[in-house]
């Protein structure tokens, strides 16, 4: 028995803003000096991001002007927990749907209530009854869908979503699976000046992604389950971290993860390889999680790949910038719209990264009916 992917569907909050304008925010909310802001708009200038998208309109205002943060110096009293998750639970439901019906409406022969399981993804909000009950009454699906929730595992969390849908197709021949990863990081905006914070504010965004994993293939053209591996590199345990604090959620992104995903990323392509026999040059296709620009160019040295081999991962990082799990499936979207029937059989690579600090690797292969 095979899995196989069926469609993706993506979906953004409407507001899109530079990622200049987003740093003249984050200047004024760190009330930063006239070199600090020099050097904090250099650090947005090279992130390799163009623009992002979020949920919360502040971040393409003025003080004075704010509907969320505070409209005072320094923008206190700072947003609590409490008040974010509130946001979550209002934005979160909208931006799903839109990214699952986006999936579905490629499969119009799939009847909604046919899908058996369900699994929600976010490392950026939680409530219950949650976001999963609310997609099965928004979509329709069955009362009767399987549900299954995998939160807070970070960028990599899709892959943990696969791996489960994965499981329950080759177990059973009537599975349908949907996959809902939901990400809204720009709720976590921290008003600290150590670097995490600072490189944090300069990447993450807001979106969502759906996949339709199937046990048996539901379009023309579909992406099939090949193997899965994954790898620890414990020595960067304290190199990427999330942590739910009493203003939000705190990200630790230190400057090593770049090195550390690079001394680990040779041997979990050779692992993950190994199981069918194949070889990196046999490889066409690669869906890279874009971290960041300097992870994307890592890999790059140590896979002896070329920026053209990742196109997509950029793209998606210059478009999106870092929306968590669910950017992985952006890039796989990206790769799939340019895929031909006559690949049958090609191979593509996939990885993405997160805390513990966790390597995920994916080969799928193109699957034309």
């Amino acid at each position: 028995m095979k899995s196989y992917l069926c469609a993706i569907g993506t979906a953004n909050p409407p507001h899109a803003y530079p990622q200049l304008q987003i740093a003249d925010f984050m200047a004024q909310a760190l009330q930063l000096e006239e070199q600090e802001t020099r050097k904090l708009k250099a650090l947005y200038r090279v992130s390799g991001i163009e623009q992002r998208h979020t949920v919360l309109p502040d971040y393409g205002r003025e003080n004075g002007n704010y509907d969320f943060y505070p409209n005072t110096p320094g923008l206190e009293p700072f947003p609590t927990v409490g008040q974010r998750m509130q946001v979550f639970q209002e934005t979160a439901l909208p931006l799903s749907v839109a990214a699952a019906q986006d999936c579905l409406r490629q499969l119009p022969q799939v009847p909604v209530d046919s899908i058996t399981h369900l699994i929600t993804v976010s490392c950026t909000g939680m409530y219950a009854p949650g976001l999963d009950i609310e997609l099965v009454q928004a979509l329709g699906l069955s009362a009767q869908v399987q549900r299954t929730c995998v939160y807070f595992m970070g960028c990599y969390a899709a892959f943990n979503a696969l791996k489960a849908a994965d499981a329950i197709c080759r177990a059973d021949a009537h599975a349908r699976v949907l996959i809902v990863c939901t990400e809204l990081c720009t709720l976590h905006f921290q008003k600290r000046p150590e670097s995490d914070h600072l490189v944090s504010n300069a990447l993450f965004a807001d979106g969502s992604a759906a996949v339709l994993v199937s046990a048996q293939p539901l379009s023309d053209l579909t992406l099939r389950v090949e193997a899965f591996h994954c790898d620890l590199a414990p020595s960067g345990q304290k190199e990427m971290a999330w942590h739910i604090n009493d203003f939000g959620f705190e990200m630790t992104l230190s400057s090593y993860v770049p090195a550390l995903i690079k001394q680990g990323i040779g041997q979990l392509t050779q692992k993950l390889l190994q199981k069918l026999n194949l070889s990196l040059e046999e490889v066409p296709h690669f869906a890279i999680h874009p971290g960041g620009r300097k992870i994307l160019e890592v890999i790059e040295h140590a896979l002896h790949l070329t920026r053209e081999d990742n196109r997509h991962a950029y793209a998606v990082l210059r478009q999106f910038g870092n929306m968590s799990s669910a950017t992985v499936l952006f890039v796989l979207k990206s790769l799939w719209q340019e895929l031909q029937p006559q690949q049958q059989n090609e191979p593509i690579l996939s990885f993405a990264f997160g805390p513990g600090l966790t390597l995920e690797s994916m080969l799928l292969t193109v699957h034309h009916v």
